[in-house]
């Protein structure tokens, strides 16, 4: 190879390494690509953090009641139960079933319970009339100790990624909405795996997208 040719590939590598160290500076730490987040359906309180909340209707053409699909973390020392769910802004009611037997819907310690699909414990609604795909919805967790933790989740067809999460038959009747047995548990909590469907929508559901 020439002398000029070589100085020719030599300069040519150097504005290529150029290139790509601007780029990653002009990148850095805020870069939009860092700050994108998953759209999931989450909020914290105290020792409980509740993630990947939806409202997950029938698929077209089947019958039965809608429900609530989420994970319910505590990072506490101390277990709670999960006596509620309301849904504001509708007549609205939630029957909490157990998961294989019991009276109550138990957040154990360092665990957490799932809410929805073959196994679980679950969250069947009755009177959601109003309940309509593509809506946003809000949903309230009662716990024990920790009280209210309310939360922003979208309402989405039983279908897909969703399907098995919806209700199989309607809730029991009963003169409020009753808690249940406890859901599979983890010995440690870790929010960014859970036993709900992955995706969901952000406490102020918005969808991020990232380049």
């Amino acid at each position: 190879m020439s002398r000029s040719l070589r100085r020719g590939a030599l300069a040519a590598t150097a504005v290529v390494f150029s290139i790509v160290s601007l780029g990653a500076c002009a990148a850095g730490h805020d870069a939009p690509t860092l700050q994108v987040k998953p759209d999931n359906a989450a909020a914290t309180k105290g020792d409980i953090k509740v993630q990947n909340a939806l409202v997950i209707t029938q698929e077209k053409d089947k019958k039965g009641p809608a429900a609530v699909s989420a994970t319910v973390f505590n990072t506490g020392t101390k277990e709670q139960t999960l006596d509620a769910i309301t849904l504001p802004g509708g007549k609205a009611t939630v029957t909490l079933k157990p998961a294989g037997g019991g009276s109550k819907v138990i957040v154990p310690a360092g665990g957490s319970v799932v809410l929805g699909g073959t196994g679980n414990a679950s969250a069947a609604i009755s009177g959601g009339d109003d309940i309509v795909d593509g809506n946003v919805q809000e949903i309230v967790f009662q716990l024990s100790t920790t009280g209210d933790v309310a939360l922003q989740g979208f309402v989405v067809p039983g279908t897909g990624m969703y399907a098995g999460y919806a209700a199989t038959a309607a809730p029991a009747a009963g003169p409020t909405p009753s808690a249940g047995a406890s859901g599979s548990a983890s010995a440690t909590p870790s929010p960014s795996t859970s036993g709900s469907p992955a995706a969901g929508t952000s406490a102020s559901p918005s969808s991020g997208t990232g380049h």
